[in-house]
C-alpha cells in the first residue's frame, strides 16, 4: 500500500493541471501566430480524418429479408438460399436438413445464426442467416406475420460495396438459377375437361437422352444445336420483334421415335411438357386460356395432329361448313373449336404470352396436314423420323445388349437387311428385348428382318402380276 507521503494532494494536482491548460494554450497562441491559416485548417483536416477513420467500422452489412419491400418473396433472398447450399464452413455446427418428394436431393441450409464465409474477386464476404421474433418488426416492411422476420445477412469490406452491388449478387442470382436448374424435377402435364379445366402433372422420369435416341448421328447433333443455340437468343428474338418460341414437326411412320424425341428434348433442356389432346377442346376460347396456363420454358406436344380433331374450317370440305349459318356463328362467338383459332396459338398473337416455349406437333402422315400448318414461321423445323438406319441400330444395340462400335461378325448382314428392309426402331428394340444373350437377341433380328424382306419380296411380286392382269 502507498503510505500518506506517496499519495498526491489535491493542491498538487490542481496546479499541474493549470500548467498543462497554460502550455497547451500557450502552444495554441504560436500555432495561430506563426502557421498560415491554409496550413492551420490543412492539420486540422488531416487530425479530424485519423480521428474519423479511427472510428469508422470497417465492415458493412447488407440485409436480405424473406419478403420484399413491396410485397411477395424477395427474389435475392431465395437466391441466396439456393447458393448457400453450395458453401459449407468448419465453423458450422448446426445445419437445416429437409427432402420434399419434389426435390432430387437433400436441401441443406443455415441455422440461426450461423455464418459462412465466401470468396469472390479478392473479396472476402460473410453470410449469417438471421431468424428473429419481435413485437416492432409486426409492422414493418419485409417481415413476416407475427412478428416473425426471416433475413440473410451479408458482411464485407465498405470498399467493396460497388463490386458486391454491381457483380457478386448477380453472380449469386445466375449461380441460384443453374444449380434449380440443375435440381429442377420436370413435369409432364396433361388436360381433361373433366379435371376441373385445369392441367394436372405428375413427374416426368422418362430416361431419354439425346445420347441413347436411337436416330442418325447428324440429325440429333442439328437438333441439339438448333435447341441450344434457341435458350440463348432471347435478345435476338426480342430485338427481331418476335415471340421467343420455336416450332418442330416431327412426321413418319409409328414407332420411328418421335415420344422418345421429345423427352430427350425436355430432359436436355430442362423443360416441362405440356401434353395436350385437341379431342378435349371444345372451342377456342378454352384453347387461349390453356395457353395462358401454361408456363415458360415448357414444351407444348400436340400429337397426331392430322387425326386428333377435325378443324372446321379450312380441313377437308371445309368450303362447304363455312356455307353452314349455324358454324358461322359457332366461330364468331368462339363456341368452337377452329384451324384459324390454333393458327392464332401458334404463330398469332396469343403466341406471345410466355417466354422460352418450344410448340411440338407430331403426326404420322405429313401430307394430310393443312398447307396453313406448314407455312414458315410456324413449324420452325421439320424432322423426318423414318426407318431404322444402321446407325440407329448400333445406338439401339449398345442401350438394350451394352454391344459398343460395329464389329460384331453379323453386323454386316443386319446391314444390308436394314438396307432393304423397311424396319422401325420400335420393332428392333422389342426384338432385342425378348432374350438377355446378344448373340440370341441379335440372331432372332435377323431372322425378323429376313421373314419382313421376304413378305415384301412376296407383295412386290403380288403388285407385278396385278399389273400385268390388268394390262391383259
Amino acid at each position: 500500500m502507498l503510505s500518506t507521503k506517496e499519495v498526491p494532494s489535491l493542491s498538487s494536482l490542481f496546479s499541474a493541471f493549470a500548467s498543462i491548460t497554460a502550455s497547451i494554450m500557450f502552444l495554441q497562441s504560436m500555432v495561430y501566430q506563426i502557421l498560415p491559416h491554409q496550413v492551420r485548417d490543412y492539420l486540422i483536416s488531416i487530425l479530424r480524418n485519423l480521428i474519423f477513420k479511427a472510428h469508422t467500422p470497417t465492415q458493412i452489412a447488407f440485409v436480405f429479408d424473406k419478403e420484399s419491400a413491396f410485397g411477395g418473396l424477395n427474389q435475392i433472398y431465395e437466391a441466396a438460399s439456393v447458393y448457400l447450399q453450395t458453401l459449407r464452413g468448419p465453423g458450422n455446427k448446426r445445419l437445416n436438413v429437409s427432402k420434399s418428394l419434389k426435390e432430387k436431393g437433400l436441401i441443406i441450409r443455415l441455422e440461426t445464426g450461423e455464418t459462412v464465409t465466401d470468396s469472390y474477386d479478392g473479396m472476402e464476404l460473410q453470410w449469417r442467416f438471421v431468424c428473429s421474433r419481435s413485437e416492432e418488426d409486426r409492422d414493418s416492411p419485409g417481415r413476416g406475420g407475427g412478428g416473425n422476420r426471416q433475413c440473410y445477412e451479408l458482411s464485407f469490406h465498405n470498399e467493396d460495396e460497388g463490386k458486391v452491388c454491381d457483380s457478386y449478387i448477380p453472380f449469386v442470382l445466375d449461380s441460384a438459377k443453374t444449380i434449380r436448374e440443375e435440381r429442377r424435377v420436370l413435369k409432364m402435364h396433361t388436360y381433361s375437361p373433366s379435371s376441373g379445366m385445369n392441367w394436372q402433372s405428375v413427374n416426368l422420369d422418362h430416361p431419354a437422352t439425346f445420347e441413347t435416341v436411337a436416330m442418325d448421328v447428324k440429325k440429333k447433333t442439328k437438333i441439339m444445336e438448333d435447341l441450344n443455340r434457341f435458350v440463348k437468343r432471347k435478345e435476338f428474338y426480342k430485338k427481331v420483334g418476335r415471340a421467343w418460341k420455336r416450332g418442330y414437326l416431327l412426321y413418319g411412320p409409328p414407332g420411328t421415335g418421335k415420344s422418345s424425341l421429345v423427352a430427350a428434348m425436355a430432359n436436355h433442356l430442362k423443360f416441362d411438357i405440356y401434353d395436350l389432346q385437341l379431342a378435349n377442346v371444345r372451342r377456342d376460347s378454352e384453347l387461349r386460356r390453356l395457353l395462358l396456363a401454361t408456363g415458360n420454358r415448357s414444351i407444348l406436344v400436340i400429337e397426331d395432329i392430322d387425326c386428333s380433331v377435325n378443324l372446321p374450317d379450312r380441313l377437308h370440305g371445309g368450303e362447304e361448313k363455312k356455307s353452314d349459318p349455324q358454324y358461322d356463328k359457332n366461330s364468331i362467338n368462339g363456341t368452337s373449336l377452329t384451324l384459324s383459332g390454333l393458327l392464332n396459338f401458334v404463330d398469332g398473337l396469343w403466341s406471345s404470352c410466355g417466354d422460352e416455349r418450344i410448340i411440338i406437333f407430331t403426326t404420322n402422315h405429313k401430307e394430310r396436314l393443312d398447307p396453313a400448318l406448314l407455312r414458315p414461321g410456324r413449324m420452325d423445323m421439320h424432322i423426318h423420323m423414318g426407318y431404322c438406319t444402321y446407325e440407329a441400330f448400333k445406338q439401339l444395340a449398345s442401350n438394350y445388349l451394352e454391344i459398343s462400335g460395329d464389329h460384331h461378325h453379323l453386323y454386316g448382314e443386319i446391314q444390308g437387311l436394314l438396307e432393304e428392309t423397311p424396319v422401325t426402331p420400335a420393332q428392333v428394340a422389342e426384338e432385342m428385348m425378348k432374350d438377355e444373350d446378344a448373340e440370341s437377341a441379335l440372331e432372332g433380328l435377323v431372322d425378323l428382318l429376313k421373314q419382313k424382306k421376304m413378305k415384301g419380296d412376296e407383295c412386290d411380286h403380288a403388285k407385278v402380276d396385278e399389273k400385268k392382269w390388268q394390262i391383259c
